[in-house]
């Protein structure tokens, strides 16, 4: 072993390999039974648990030195919250370390049940039988997207689902909607009636002047199909305001 050159009382020690310094994994076997997400679930039902606590029985595992649960937290912290979750991909869960093609999977499956079952909701009630699901609902699809998009949300004679369409994407500040493509998409769909939506990027869910003249000019092209527009929201990850409870359709 090498000698420090003139001081042979000191030795230079070689450098500890890096698997060494890894801290430990913290499991969540290792908190107290309270704590941990699956038996606090099962004592207190899925309604007592964090954001962070429910993605961490997704994820099981984490990392050395990074438990589900605090993996969990770093999902919600790198995406936006659940809200935002809830439009990330299989791809955009690569930028986490510890998130394989398994876990991955897993949590976009689990993703979009939530969005499926919504809908499902709404398809098999009258839509303003349940005016929280549709806010509920336009929120999961257009809340968090990082661009602007023009959605509408095709309707039975009994007010009921037949499909959301997003029609238009335009960029952070405005979206270019053509009435002639809003009117054919409800003849091809037999429609009676529309709801219209779209999201504001900025988190400002306050209806813009644009936005009441855009649909006035939609109301107006579809009511000579006899279409209907029941109401247009402004929808951000926040809120979905509706512009007939304001007074504005």
């Amino acid at each position: 072993m090498p000698l420090l050159a003139g001081n042979p009382a000191l030795v230079i020690l070689p450098a500890s390999p890096p698997f060494l310094n890894a801290k430990p994994a913290v499991l969540l076997k290792d908190l107290p039974l309270d704590a941990r997400p699956r038996e606090k679930l099962l004592a207190r039902g899925p309604a007592a648990l964090s954001d962070a606590e429910l993605l961490a029985l997704l994820l099981r595992s984490g990392l050395p030195g990074k438990n589900a649960l605090q993996m969990g937290q770093e999902l919600l912290e790198k995406f936006g919250g659940v809200s935002g979750l809830l439009h990330t991909s299989a791809n955009d869960l690569k930028t986490i370390k510890g998130l394989g093609p398994a876990k991955r999977a897993e949590i976009v499956a689990v993703l979009e049940l939530a969005r499926r079952a919504l809908s499902e909701k709404l398809r098999e009630k009258t839509l303003f039988d349940t005016p929280q699901s549709v806010r509920d609902y336009l929120q999961l699809q257009l809340g968090s997207r990082p661009h602007e998009i023009f959605a509408v949300l095709f309707l039975d004679s009994q007010h009921r689902l037949i499909v959301l369409e997003e029609l238009f994407r335009g960029t952070l500040t405005q979206t270019s909607v053509y009435p002639r493509e809003v009117v054919v998409r409800a003849l091809a769909l037999n429609a009676a009636s529309v709801v219209l939506a779209h999201n504001h990027p900025s988190g400002t869910a306050k209806p813009s002047r644009a936005d009441e003249m855009l649909t006035h000019t939609l109301k107006a092209a579809l009511a000579l199909v006899d279409v209907r527009v029941l109401d247009h929201f402004v929808v951000t990850s926040a809120e979905a305001v509706s512009m007939a409870e304001l007074g504005l359709l």
